[in-house]
């Protein structure tokens, strides 16, 4: 009976290691994969992805290394814009002035933005007028509007975004001002990100975890309504659905995202680089990555 015991012991480990197996190689065989498309295009690249199903699935490439957060910083903004609300400190339906006059961080010196340079142009026709915040948001996420996001960033300030940034253990990204304050720039106050700190914030959406469980709902709908999905999008299939937040400007391409697999499961994946040669180049690349990590998934749903 004893020795019965010890076979069927033996044979649930030998089953349990056999099932793991296959999954670790695979995941080594991603990181693999990903490291060749890195090192063949001109670039710094960085890689954070987390299968939610499994606590331990994850795939971490340069994930610590800083980048220019470029409009990646606008997801920490709406989540402090929502923060704010659930506090009681304003209504989403409030009404703000839509203006185009901002004070530069360095020495409160005025700048108003570039509508060429801007593609949430529409909100340009409503200056002088007042839209409500949950608006500005909106458009502050799925255009990617510069206009929306320095006006709501002067209501809630960049740093209590930090503030609460930490609080979601995203402990090195860095939200110092609002878009285009090219004095800033210029002395090399930017904002600033890493994949593991947007990974750790895209998780805490997903889970639900952030302010409240509708308000966590309520901004991946609104992520789920981007419009640019040229990156970690474009190549999955339509029945992908994916909340994401990319971020752009000279020489950087990021995107960030929750990946939601028609089967139910779900996971976080964020893509950034700098220093690119060729803008065109490197966003493709990073749409194959993108490909590589849904491929993989489906690989290991079939283990």
């Amino acid at each position: 009976m004893v020795k019965l015991f010890f076979l069927l012991l033996l044979i649930l480990i030998n089953v349990n290691v056999a099932t793991a197996q296959p999954s670790m190689k695979n995941t080594e065989t991603l990181k693999s994969d990903i490291e060749l498309l890195f090192d063949a295009t001109p670039g710094t690249f960085a890689l954070a992805f987390k299968d939610l199903s499994a606590a331990d699935h994850q795939l971490l490439i340069n994930e610590r290394e800083a980048f220019h957060a470029a409009s990646t910083m606008k997801t920490p903004v709406m989540i402090e814009v929502y923060r704010q609300a659930a506090a009681g400190r304003f209504s989403l339906q409030d009404s703000l002035l839509v203006k185009n006059e901002f004070k530069s961080i360095v020495d409160g010196s005025p700048y108003s933005m570039e509508i060429g340079r801007d593609d949430g142009e529409h909100l340009y026709d409503n200056i002088g007028k007042k839209r409500s915040v949950k608006e500005l948001v909106v458009d502050m996420i799925i255009y990617s509007s510069n206009l929306a996001t320095n006006i709501v960033i002067e209501l809630v300030g960049a740093d209590e975004v930090n503030k609460t940034m930490r609080s979601l253990g995203a402990n090195d990204i860095q939200v110092l001002r609002g878009v285009e304050d090219m004095k800033a720039y210029d002395a090399g106050l930017n904002n600033s990100t890493t994949a593991y700190d947007l990974m750790r914030i895209f998780e805490a959406l997903a889970r639900e975890e952030v302010v409240s469980k509708k308000d966590s709902q309520e901004m991946v709908e609104i992520l789920l309504q981007q419009t640019h999905k040229d990156v970690i999008p474009v190549l999955l299939p339509a029945a992908v659905k994916v909340a994401n937040k990319t971020g752009f400007i000279s020489g950087v391409h990021h995107d960030s995202a929750i990946v939601y697999l028609p089967d139910g499961r779900k996971y976080v994946l964020v893509l950034l680089s700098k220093q690119l040669q060729d803008a065109e180049a490197g966003k493709k690349m990073l749409s194959q990555v993108s490909r590589l990590v849904y491929d993989h998934m489906m690989k290991k749903h079939s283990y």
